[in-house]
């Protein structure tokens, strides 16, 4: 597994909050961050957050990112930079942004791939419906339903496309599907040499 960026995943949480009036609930931002990852890593090669996503009832959760934002299970370090940030709101599984968004945590490509999300999801009713159509959730749905409350996910199956109809988050050729799949072995045995 990747190293997880935390101030990427918090920043996110805090993008998408502000980008909704200054208060997001969780399931909306969990759906846009993994929608912002898959179009970036189909683009660019490589997800924003390195966050491990995992096949649950209501889609792909990000779970570094689900941690920041019920601020529960963190460092003292994550925590304390996600407070500067965004607070728990008055309701449950919302937060509420108090600060700006920290731009200089991002690329360009990665501000760009948040605008994608929020451009293309960040007004749907039916966000959660929408990201079971898509393979990487699709290949476990017969064990969450039939009774697993999580299962882990790989970003290689991001790059499987979507049935015709559905917005792949990016289109690829086959010649870049094959790079991508080869960045993403490149950085995983990196990955495995720094544990």
């Amino acid at each position: 597994m990747f190293h997880f960026f935390h101030k990427k995943a918090a920043q996110a949480i805090n993008f998408f909050s502000l980008k909704n009036n200054g208060e997001i609930n969780k399931l909306r931002v969990l759906k846009l961050v993994y929608f912002a990852d898959r179009y970036h890593l189909r683009k660019y090669g490589r997800p924003i957050t390195n966050d491990q996503y995992w096949a649950m009832k209501f889609g792909p959760v990000a779970s570094g990112v689900k941690d920041l934002f019920e601020l529960d299970s963190l460092s003292h370090e994550e925590r304390h930079y996600a407070q500067q940030f965004f607070v728990q709101g008055t309701r449950v599984h919302i937060i509420h942004s108090i600060a700006p968004v920290e731009n200089s945590v991002f690329s360009d490509s990665d501000l760009e791939a948040l605008e994608f999300a929020w451009q293309t999801f960040g007004h749907s009713t039916q966000i959660v419906e929408l990201t079971h159509a898509y393979p990487e959730w699709k290949r476990h749905a017969a064990s969450i339903e039939g009774g697993s409350t999580r299962v882990p996910m790989d970003y290689l199956d991001f790059l499987d496309d979507p049935p015709q109809g559905v917005n792949p988050c990016y289109s690829l050729s086959n010649e870049e599907r094959e790079a991508r799949r080869e960045q993403l072995k490149e950085m995983n045995n990196i990955a495995v040499l720094w544990r």
